[in-house]
């Protein structure tokens, strides 16, 4: 993968065009994350910062912890499981802790000293543990350092535990909170060692989660919540037609209705009205007749789209993803080939929030632009933080963003395109907070989509029925290409390979094949890709899993007992994929539920660090109508920090999969995105929702994701089940548009 990382040299040396660019870049989630050592914790402070120990961590005289938290709370936990760590290493009361956001603006300000604010790729936690673990460790020796000062006794000779510090040959004791006023005036020491796993008793734990309560209550303050004084709100359209621009409206025509303070283009391509409501906003927005610039793509459609696919599995020309031994000779000197095309489609994101930012232009004295600050629930604080400082046409320190907290975020909210339209219609009423909403339709009809791909797979059998050859073309769009050109690797986007690598933690194989190739023929269509939960680890599993278990088919040979056999040398693999067979009773025949006989499929893959497998359970009556009982699905991430987030990850993963596979389906005509809302692109039902028994089994060594790797068995579980049960092969997705009446 790519490091887009802004430079760690000062906030100082860093250009407002060398911040614009790479703040931006990092939008997806695909940067890496940035190695802050601990002793820099106290470099830059700002003054007005409150009392901290570290950046990490601020204590208070009553020994309440306050531990800052980067990375995004979007639901998945990354909140509380990066607490865990910092204050396992801490040594603190967990019943005293609380979290808070820093801002991208004082992270710029300190010398970045929170690192990479972007939540996305399974990143939260995988790629910041050791250097958060290093701030609470750092925290924990200068409280201890400091209670060792004020007894004049070697540090040595003391022990923190639950915030309290003892001196074991006197036995006196004080607390964190008695203490941190001085250890923060300690240097940050630069040697710092972290505990073992198995040592661990706050990480590792099943410990609630810390935002539990306020969304139970309702306290939890989301975007579409934020208020400030005199708020004003604004609705807006962006032109219907992929890459069409605003050619005119009669603003008068709605000037005089209820509410209505200002109407404005946005950008070239979108037309907002500010409101004292947003329902008056919305309302006279749906009034106000506009005349759009259909622009090139007004034409396009999804059997255009489709074609221009297909053309790309029989391409002579494609980027070489893997390869081993030599594929086409093997396959053309095989004993027998086996052949199929698979088709994925554009998906939202859907989030149940739409996209949304509150923004605030203060004026001088003088009555010039100040000051520029937004609000918004964003997955990348510092590329919201980029567009911000774009969009006003103010340096950096005069301009902040703070984050709240998402209601979904699924990869959409790394990109920052309504920031920008929220800020640019502050501009133009400065002085006056102004809350930027956008509507089902706009979030359904604008958005950053799953990328469109089609898959053909040629596999290569001896005399004996053996695997010896595999040929996977994938057709489709790169996400780099359509949003960061500039990370393509000799032309190469390494996402579209998730989880058909030969190695590597983003996607290892796992199956032993002799002669391989996985290679990409890039189509661009003009609709925008995005990086959507699971990216292209989803489709790919598909692909792979579903070729897998027709090659077991075809060769007359138990799906597991293939699988067991290409997996021999892959025992990460193989453990999963071994776990929910035998959890879940594979060899012998699933009770019959309510008369009906239950069928399962099997699927296992490698991405974003960690290793999983599914089983899914399924019935399909007469009428071809489905149903998944259960599924079970076994996570080895390496750690676990928190094995019920995990379940719960695990259980979210498969309502969020199933969704997309079932019904998830963004179609085009005339250029236009066809879907409004959830009528007809319906998420899955609480009834749908099947049995999800989830077995969390970390082999250590390593910190792999959790919140994607698990969609990606979702579908190819299901898909392998449904053939089972009624001997078809679904091989274009959503399962909706299919008849599972058995063959």
């Amino acid at each position: 993968m790519m490091n887009n990382s802004l430079p760690t040299t000062g906030a100082a040396s860093l250009t407002r065009r060398g911040f614009l660019v790479t703040g931006a870049a990092s939008a997806g989630g695909l940067v890496l994350a940035f190695h802050l050592p601990p002793a820099e914790a106290q470099v830059g402070t700002p003054a007005g910062t409150p009392p901290e120990v570290n950046a990490w961590v601020v204590i208070q005289p009553d020994d309440q912890v306050v531990i800052r938290i980067a990375r995004s709370e979007m639901g998945q936990g990354t909140l509380t499981g990066l607490a865990q760590l910092v204050a396992e290493e801490l040594q603190c009361d967990w019943a005293k802790v609380t979290t808070e956001y820093p801002t991208p603006g004082q992270n710029l300000a300190r010398n970045r000293i929170w690192g990479n604010f972007s939540t996305g790729g399974s990143r939260g936690i995988r790629e910041s543990h050791d250097y958060v673990r290093k701030g609470g460790a750092a925290a924990r020796m200068m409280l201890v350092q400091a209670a060792a000062d004020g007894w004049a006794v070697p540090a040595a000779e003391c022990r923190a535990a639950a915030s309290v510090i003892t001196h074991g040959p006197s036995g006196r004791s004080t607390t964190y909170g008695k203490v941190a006023a001085a250890a923060a005036k300690l240097k940050v020491p630069t040697e710092v060692a972290l505990k073992d796993p198995k040592d661990w008793t706050i990480a590792g734990k099943p410990l609630p989660r810390l935002d539990t309560v306020d969304k139970t209550t309702g306290a939890q303050v989301y975007g579409m919540d934020f208020k400030l004084p005199g708020l004003l709100n604004a609705a807006i359209r962006d032109c219907p037609v992929v890459g069409g621009k605003v050619r005119r409206y009669d603003a008068t025509a709605i000037a005089k209705m209820p509410g209505v303070k200002k109407v404005l283009t946005v950008g070239d391509s979108a037309v907002a009205v500010v409101a004292d409501t947003w329902w008056r906003a919305k309302t006279a927005l749906a009034a106000l007749e506009i005349e759009w610039d259909e622009g090139p793509n007004a034409k396009l459609d999804s059997a255009g789209i489709a074609s221009l696919l297909k053309a790309g599995l029989d391409a002579p020309e494609a980027i070489v993803g893997a390869q081993a031994g030599q594929p086409r000779e093997a396959l053309a000197a095989a004993a027998r080939t086996i052949e199929a095309v698979y088709a994925y489609p554009y998906q939202n994101h859907a989030t149940m929030e739409v996209m949304n930012a509150t923004a605030r232009i203060t004026l001088s004295a003088a009555g010039t632009p100040e000051r520029c600050e937004v609000w918004t629930p964003t997955q990348n604080g510092e590329a919201a933080f980029a567009a911000t400082v774009e969009a006003s046409g103010l340096p950096a320190a005069q301009c902040e963003v703070y984050k709240i907290h998402l209601g979904g975020g699924f990869g959409r909210r790394g990109a920052t395109d309504w920031v920008r339209q929220a800020v640019e219609i502050a501009r133009a009423m400065p002085g006056t907070p102004v809350k930027l909403i956008w509507s089902r339709e706009e979030d359904m009809q604008h958005g950053f989509y799953h990328p469109v791909t089609q898959c053909k797979l040629k596999a290569g059998l001896d005399a004996q029925g053996r695997l010896i050859a595999l040929h996977m073309r994938l057709s489709g769009q790169s996400i780099l290409a359509g949003l960061f050109p500039q990370n393509l690797q000799n032309g190469k986007d390494p996402v579209v390979f998730q989880g058909l690598n030969l190695g590597g933690p983003e996607g290892a194989l796992g199956y032993a094949i002799p002669n391989l190739l996985v290679d990409h023929a890039m189509r661009n269509p003009a609709v925008r890709p995005g990086f959507w939960r699971g990216v292209n680890l989803n489709h790919n599993a598909i692909y792979l899993e579903c070729f897998i278990d027709e090659i077991a088919h075809a060769t007359q040979q138990d799906p597991l007992a293939l699988r067991r056999q290409l997996l021999a040398s892959s025992p990460k693999h193989l453990a999963v994929l071994d776990a929910v067979a035998q959890r879940a009773g594979w060899g012998s025949p699933a009770a019959p539920i309510k008369g009906q006989t239950v069928h399962r499929g099997l699927a296992q893959i490698m991405g974003f660090g960690s290793y999983v497998a599914a089983c899914a359970e399924v019935s399909v009556d007469a009428d071809g109508a489905l149903t998944v009982h259960r599924i079970v699905a076994a996570t080895d991430s390496g750690h676990a920090v928190n094995p019920q987030q995990i379940a719960a990850q695990v259980e979210g993963s498969f309502a969020y999969g199933l969704s997309a596979a079932l019904f998830g389906e963004i179609t085009l005509e005339n250029g236009r995105i066809q879907q409004s809302n959830f009528h007809d692109y319906p998420a899955l039902l609480m009834a749908q929702m099947p049995k999800v028994e989830t077995l969390v089994m970390p082999s250590g060594g390593f910190w792999g994701g959790v919140g994607e790797p698990t969609i990606a068995v979702a579908a190819p579980a299901v898909l392998n089940a449904i053939f089972a049960a009624t001997g078809q092969r679904i091989r274009t997705l959503p399962i909706k548009n299919q008849s599972l009446k058995r063959a």
